[in-house]
């Protein structure tokens, strides 16, 4: 498993590492916006295509009006923050999609799109700040690409298993193989959590910078708990933190993103 060790590391190390901006975090980035982001384009314009969009005016309104402040506060930092050319990269639009399931994404690149379901768990503007701001925080942080760049890890990591044990018997091929693959599927879903947290936090300031009352965050879980029925899978086995983790995070983290935001819109003034 030496050599196993060697090529992953070897891998890694010629990765493009950066950090992401507020939280700091480290990450292993190899996918370039120009390798990703026309086809995140080309298939957001294909989905609009073949699902309806949402004729209530005034939630469709408020959808664009949220969206387009919390993408302004998210351009001013990065503008303020010598992130200039990523800012222009950007290509921010924000559609409300008639559809009951309760969701929202965005994809690379700043497409956003609302699904009608999730408006009365936003029940307010802060409600939908508050969503926005973490779908958008997914975009800023490059999650996509990201993951994109585990992905093909992933693929390594089992070519290297297979030539690591590829003169050994069966038995023990097999053994390597599914011990392989239920840690990385773990660390997957650790991974996502990692994301789907990073996001709740980044959305949280953006959506402060925008004039958003923060504390409308959190009863947003709140809601979505209340129409689960409290119920979820243990954390380990899922790819987003629980409600209630997420409840009491977006409670904890309140303070300082209220003071990240006054300082970042401080700055970019």
């Amino acid at each position: 498993m030496k050599k196993i060790a060697i090529l992953l590391f070897t891998v890694i190390l010629f990765s493009e590492c950066s950090k992401v901006p507020i939280t700091g975090r480290s990450r292993v980035n190899f996918v370039s916006d120009s390798q990703v982001l026309p086809a995140s384009f080309a298939q957001y314009q294909g989905f609009l295509e073949e699902n309806k969009l949402s004729t209530n005016r005034t939630m469709t309104n408020q959808v664009k009006s949220v969206g387009t402040n919390i993408a302004a506060a998210v351009d001013r930092f990065m503008r303020a923050n010598n992130m200039t050319s990523e800012a222009e990269a950007y290509r921010w639009e924000f559609n409300l999609v008639k559809d009951n399931t309760v969701n929202a994404w965005c994809m690379p690149g700043g497409k956003v799109v609302f699904y009608t379901g999730i408006m009365p768990i936003c029940k307010n503007v802060d409600g939908v700040a508050a969503v926005m701001g973490h779908e958008v925080a997914h975009a800023f942080a490059k999650h996509g690409q990201e993951r994109m760049s585990q992905g093909q890890l992933q693929q390594i990591g089992g070519l290297a298993v297979a030539l690591g044990t590829s003169g050994k018997d069966a038995k023990t091929q097999q053994l390597w193989n599914t011990a392989f693959g239920i840690g990385s599927g773990l660390g997957v879903l650790k991974f996502s959590r990692v994301h789907e947290q990073e996001a709740d936090r980044l959305g949280l300031v953006f959506m402060i910078m925008a004039g958003y009352d923060g504390t409308e965050a959190a009863e947003v879980w709140v809601r979505m708990s209340q129409k689960s029925g409290g119920s979820s899978q243990p954390e380990i086995l899922s790819t987003h933190p629980s409600n209630e983790s997420r409840i009491q995070d977006l409670k904890t983290y309140l303070p300082t993103a209220r003071k990240y935001a006054a300082k970042f819109n401080v700055a970019a003034k």
